[in-house]
Parts: structure tokens; C-alpha cells; sequence
């Protein structure tokens, strides 16, 4: 019997799997494994919610797996050194996983394909996360689209049904390995708490609210979003099952996973983009990084309605809508004047659906240092914002209740100045 990987990361399901469809089909039994990275556990708090979310999907996923009489194989550790040692363990002949984007992600791979050519081991990879990776889509000259609308338009006319075609796993599942597997480990056993802060959106879309989408997704009241974004990063749904949904329900819908693939696009070829702005010209901002005004601001006490409803939900439920999202990250870097890297990583810690690629993308987009063809000078009012997107203050109260009272507030910046001061702020640093 051939032996080999199959290394799960961001691709937490059996259905539409690309690198474990690629591994069935080479060999005669292949084992499943997730790690736990020690490395990343070690820097979250014992209540965060990705790991309960994470060891949730995986109870799925090994269910799965048992109805075709094997089981996935949960180990703790560092995956550099943990892989060449189970693949020796297990004597695999290559480790199939599917590719991943990020800065750091891709070092990793490179050390853990380098230490298992040391032992001739093979490691492969496979596309699964997005429709389209790295140079799938260019300008002609082959270089990479650094703004969305004529990247969109070429996504588009690239995308044909073979792309859209989902893995049949499932014919291939005879090719499992009947190996024991060692146990589970609880989230205690890993360090967290099993307590549920909230709950998480089901992985179950409506088509009524995808169809309805390009009319309701600015709508923070209703649910006028599919609430997958999650399930997109840790890849508990196939993009694409979804982008066959969307090309046959909403465009508008489909532009948001277009945007998705974007960014993802833009953190491959530009990785410097992680700590540094797009364009270079405004890290000469002088930013003011009051850390009482940014205390205010991750506690939902600013004064501004709509920013602070925005930071109490996302504190509470690991959510944010995404209008709100840009309300919040205008305000932080255009009114307060603060680093849009504090807002990054604040996001970074407290989204569920947090994916680096495009948390920095949009904030980026807010503080307008990134990719985006708009000009410094586009500063949202969080007023105006409230007023055409929550005209009921319905969102509004469900989140901040003492609106109105004593106990609400005063604004701690007035919106004029704060425009001024932005826009003098930034044309001296990129003057």
C-alpha cells in the first residue's frame, strides 16, 4: 500500500476538498491531519472563540471521515518539525495539502517542504481556497492588478465551468487509511475554554438573502448578509459552491468574493503590505496614537452612535457588519488620527472571520494608503452614515441602549475639525 498526507489547515471539510481529492486519487491510503500550532495557541486568550469554532468543525470533520471507516488525526505542536515526523512515523511516500497565501504561511511551507526533500518526501500542494491564485489573473504584460474594477472584469472573463467544478471525494474514499488515530484533544486539554461566548452563523446560505443582497447589504438592522465569511476562511464551505450560487443569484454577491480573491491577490505579490501601507508615501504620516482616544474606540465610547454600536457588536459577537466596518475604520484613522495597523490588529483579535488579506485590505481602504483608486480626502461622517443606513436607530439602540441619556457620551471629536486636521495631516506627509 502507498501511504501518504494529507495535511488539513484552511480546508476544514471533506465535499469539494482539491488537496485531499488530489491525494485520494495517488494513493492507497492516505491519513488526514490537522495540527494545532502551538506557536499561534500561545498568543491568543483561553476564551478566543476561532479555536472553539476550529475544534468544532473538526468534531464534523472527523465524523466525516469515520463514515468511510477512517479518522483524522489531531496532533499539538510546531508543524515544521511535526510533519516530516509523522510522515517517517507513517511511513508516507509525499504530504498533499492546499496552498495558502499569507506571508508567514508560505515560509512555513517552504521549511517543511525543504526538511521533507531532506528525507524525500514529497510535498504538493493544491488551490482550494479561492477560485483563482497568484498569476491566474494578470494584466497582459503578466503583472499583477493592483485595482479592483479591471481586475474584477478580467476575473470574470476568465472564469469558465471548469473552475466552478467541485472534487468528487467521495469516489475516492475506499483510498482513506483505516489507521487509528490518537484522540481528540478537548479545548482544555489545548488551553481554551469550552464556554460559548455566542453563537456562531450557520454554514447554510439563503438563497432568498443572497438574491436580495445588492438591496440589503448595507443594512446593519436586518440580515441582509450571508454571514459566511467565516465559513470562507476556515474553509468549512467550498468558494466554489458558492461562486456557483452567486453567479446564479447576485453579482453584487459574487464582486464580494471577487474582492476576497483581490486581496488575497494583493498580500501574495505585495506581502510588505502586512505592516506597511500600499503606497509607501504615507507611512510619512504623523499620526497623533492617543491611547485614550483608542480605548474609547475598542470599547465603544466615542460618542459617535454608529461607531460605538459597531465596536459593542463586535466585542460581543466577534461580528461586525461590514458597512459598519468601514464607518469604524474611517473614524479611527480619519477622525482620531490613529495608526491604521492599531485598528488592524484590534480587528485581528476580535473577528471571528478575521483573514489577514483582507483585514488589511480594508483597512487600508479606510485610512486610504492601499490599492484603491479613491483619494486621501474620502472621510466617512458617521452621522450622515447613521442617518441613510439606520434611519430608525434601530441597530443603533440594540447596541447602545443609554443612546439618548446621561449615561451616553459626549462625541470626544467634532467632525469638522477632525476632517480639517485629517486633510491637512495627510497632504503635508505626501506633499
Amino acid at each position: 500500500m502507498s501511504t501518504v498526507l494529507f495535511w488539513h489547515r484552511r480546508d476544514l471539510r471533506f465535499d469539494d476538498n482539491a488537496g485531499l481529492y488530489k491525494a485520494l486519487k495517488s494513493a492507497s491510503a492516505v491519513v488526514p491531519v490537522f495540527i494545532f500550532d502551538r506557536t499561534i495557541l500561545s498568543n491568543l486568550p483561553p476564551t478566543d472563540q476561532r479555536v472553539r469554532f476550529i475544534h468544532e468543525a473538526l468534531q464534523r470533520l472527523q465524523k466525516n471521515y469515520q463514515v468511510f471507516g477512517s479518522e483524522l488525526h489531531v496532533y499539538v505542536g510546531d508543524p515544521v518539525a511535526m510533519i516530516p515526523k509523522i510522515a517517517i512515523e507513517l511511513g508516507a511516500s509525499a504530504v498533499y495539502t492546499n496552498r495558502d497565501y499569507e506571508p508567514t504561511a508560505i515560509q512555513r511551507d517552504q521549511e517543511v517542504k525543504a526538511r521533507l526533500a531532506e528525507l524525500q518526501i514529497e510535498f504538493i500542494g493544491a488551490k482550494d481556497q479561492v477560485i483563482f491564485e497568484k498569476n491566474e489573473v494578470t494584466k497582459d504584460d503578466g503583472l499583477p492588478y493592483t485595482v479592483f474594477t479591471p481586475y474584477a472584469k478580467k476575473w470574470k472573463a476568465t472564469l469558465n465551468a471548469f473552475y466552478l467544478k467541485p472534487y468528487p471525494n467521495q469516489q475516492y474514499a475506499t483510498n482513506l487509511s483505516a489507521l487509528n488515530a490518537p484522540t481528540v484533544p478537548s479545548l482544555e486539554q489545548l488551553g481554551f475554554s469550552s464556554a460559548a461566548l455566542y453563537d456562531f452563523p450557520s454554514a447554510a446560505w439563503q438563497v432568498p438573502v443572497i438574491s436580495a443582497y445588492h438591496q440589503t447589504r448595507d443594512t446593519p438592522a436586518i440580515l441582509g448578509t450571508s454571514r459566511l465569511s467565516v465559513h470562507l476562511r476556515f474553509g468549512t464551505i467550498s468558494v466554489r459552491e458558492l461562486a456557483k450560487v452567486a453567479l446564479q443569484h447576485n453579482e453584487t454577491f459574487l464582486n464580494e468574493l471577487i474582492w476576497r480573491e483581490f486581496y488575497q491577490m494583493i498580500l501574495y505579490h505585495f506581502p510588505h503590505t502586512v505592516d506597511a501601507a500600499f503606497k509607501p508615501a504615507y507611512d510619512r504620516i504623523v499620526w497623533e496614537n492617543q491611547e485614550a482616544d483608542f480605548e474609547a474606540w475598542c470599547n465603544g465610547q466615542t460618542g459617535y452612535p454608529m461607531v460605538d454600536a459597531g465596536m459593542r457588536e463586535l466585542n460581543a459577537t466577534g461580528f461586525m457588519h461590514n458597512r459598519v466596518r468601514m464607518v469604524v475604520a474611517s473614524f479611527l484613522t480619519k477622525h482620531l488620527l490613529i495608526d491604521w495597523r492599531w485598528g488592524e490588529r484590534y480587528f485581528a483579535e476580535k473577528l471571528l472571520d478575521f483573514e489577514l488579506a483582507s483585514n488589511i485590505g480594508g483597512w487600508q481602504w479606510a485610512a486610504g494608503c492601499g490599492c484603491d483608486a479613491a483619494p486621501y480626502f474620502r472621510v466617512f461622517n458617521p452621522e450622515a452614515q447613521q442617518k441613510k443606513f439606520d434611519p430608525n436607530w434601530t441597530y443603533i439602540r440594540k447596541w447602545v441602549p443609554e443612546i439618548g441619556s446621561a449615561n451616553y457620551p459626549a462625541p470626544i471629536v467634532e467632525h469638522r475639525f477632525a476632517r480639517e486636521r485629517i486633510l491637512s495631516r495627510f497632504k503635508e506627509a505626501l506633499s
